[in-house]
């Protein structure tokens, strides 16, 4: 990939009153994390990451460098867990106030039917691979300290309209479930001192062919000096070397 510039770090003096979401009240009685904290409560979590290929490589410089960035590649390549685990190095050395995880509430191919409870007790299945990222690289006490007072915010894509999102590290997860409008609505939505990275994979989208618009506008927007398209493959699979073997047939 052809060098650009790097990201636009404007001092630029803003105002804006955060609204935070409502937070988890602690007797609810149920909490996405509950089994994740009893069991983690006293493990050790990940505080460096090291890239396992240099696409890897390619995509933790970019996230650096840019203020937009579209990790696009197939599944296991490590596009979310790099994405998050930036996003933690951003908040815990002060560049950012918070960070902001959103992705389409889609099932894979199936549906689960109506979901009891409120908005984050529906979400939970479609967030916990976020979760478990957030876990991994905070440990889940702290994750859900930081969800609770509204440092870590994870919500749906539809949530996002009419938001500026200001000092904050953005993560948009499964953004090949997003159609062109919904993608250009929350690519809009970059603030000021903010970051955002977007993930997917085009070949694995749960819409119906056709919509999905993350091929699109990863093209489009390959054509900015000012953003990252980084494009991985097969080569950065780090899960079972199987997985490697059946995208190349499937």
């Amino acid at each position: 990939m052809a060098k650009k510039s790097r990201k636009n770090r404007s001092n630029v003096p803003y105002k804006e009153n955060i609204v935070h979401p409502p937070s988890f009240k602690k007797d609810d009685g149920w909490h996405p994390l509950d089994a994740d904290i009893d069991g983690r409560r006293d493990q050790k979590y990940v505080k460096n990451i090291k890239p396992r290929s240099d696409g890897q490589a390619q995509l933790i410089q970019s996230i650096d460098e840019y203020s937009l960035t579209l990790a696009i590649g197939p599944a296991g390549t490590g596009k979310t867990y790099l994405a998050i685990a930036s996003a933690v190095q951003s908040l815990e050395k002060g560049t950012v106030e918070r960070i902001i995880l959103s992705r389409p509430a889609m099932e894979a191919g199936e549906s689960l039917g109506f979901l009891p409870g409120d908005l984050h007790e529906k979400m939970a299945p479609y967030l916990r691979p976020l979760y478990d990222s957030l876990g991994d690289r905070l440990g889940g006490k702290r994750v859900r300290q930081l969800l609770e007072d509204g440092t870590i915010e994870i919500a749906p894509i539809g949530f996002m309209r009419g938001r500026t999102l200001n000092n904050a590290f953005v993560v948009i997860d499964e953004a090949q479930n997003c159609t062109y409008g919904q993608l250009k609505m929350i690519l809009s939505r970059l603030g000021w001192h903010s970051t955002m990275v977007v993930t997917g994979d085009p070949d694995q989208s749960d819409l119906l062919e056709g919509m999905s618009g993350l091929a699109q506008t990863a093209d489009r927007l390959d054509t900015l000096d000012n953003i990252a398209v980084c494009r991985l493959g097969q080569s950065d699979i780090v899960r079972h070397p199987l997985v490697a073997e059946m995208l190349g047939v499937l």
